[in-house]
Parts: C-alpha cells; sequence; structure tokens
C-alpha cells in the first residue's frame, strides 16, 4: 500500500520524535506508527540539491528506492513513519547504490527494533 506521510504537522512529529539514519545519498527520520503500513515522507531543499528539476528527480529516486525495498520494509516487526531527506549526492549516485544506502538503513532500523525487544538478528 502507497500511504505518505502529507501535513507538515506528520513531518514534524517524525523529525522530533523519531530516529535519524544518515547515509551518504540521503538521511532517514523514522518513527514507529499504529498503523498496518509504512507511510512515507520526502524533501529535497534548495539548499542540498538546487534548482526544482533536481529536487524532483531526487524526490522520484527515492519515492524508487522506497518501492524497490518493499521486501525489506515487511520484514520489519513494526511499521514505520519514514522522511527521507535527499542529499545532493543523490543525483550523481547509481540507482542501487541508493537502494544500498536505503537498505543499510533499514538494518539498522531492524537491529534497533531487536535490541528493543531484547533479540538478536540473525
Amino acid at each position: 500500500m502507497k500511504a505518505y506521510l502529507r501535513g507538515s504537522q506528520d513531518f514534524q512529529n517524525v523529525y522530533r520524535k523519531g530516529n535519524r539514519y544518515d547515509r551518504i545519498s540521503m538521511t532517514a527520520f523514522v518513527l514507529p506508527n499504529e498503523l498496518s503500513h509504512h507511510r512515507l515522507g520526502i524533501t529535497a531543499s534548495r539548499k542540498a540539491i538546487g534548482n526544482a528539476v533536481q529536487r524532483n528527480r531526487a524526490k522520484r529516486v527515492l519515492r524508487e528506492v522506497f518501492k524497490l525495498s518493499e521486501d525489506s520494509l515487511q520484514r520489519l516487526g513494526k511499521r514505520y513513519d519514514w522522511v527521507l531527506n535527499a542529499k545532493g549526492r543523490i543525483l550523481s549516485m547509481k540507482a542501487n547504490n541508493a537502494v544500498t544506502d536505503f537498505e543499510q538503513i533499514v538494518e539498522s532500523v531492524a537491529t534497533r527494533e531487536a535490541d528493543d525487544n531484547g533479540l538478536q538478528v540473525a
């Protein structure tokens, strides 16, 4: 299911209460939600990315990365609100490198889940 964070209140809530994960191509803020699905919010600032064409391309790349990682996301025990902030490097990277960055973030979230539950990740 495709669900998106819409209002600035949703984004601000994730920024304030969520955990932050930094990678070369993106920064992710992740907050557990009580829904049956993940929700996605994307930002690409003028300062980090540049003009509107580049920002829109960066957002398309991040949406695709999220879509390609659906299997990994479904393996998580909880469902989350995700805010992905594009970094300038995302436009010069190969798409599979951006997917790898996001998969590392998902793995970090899984590790945090396991730590919170007192379990070990295999």
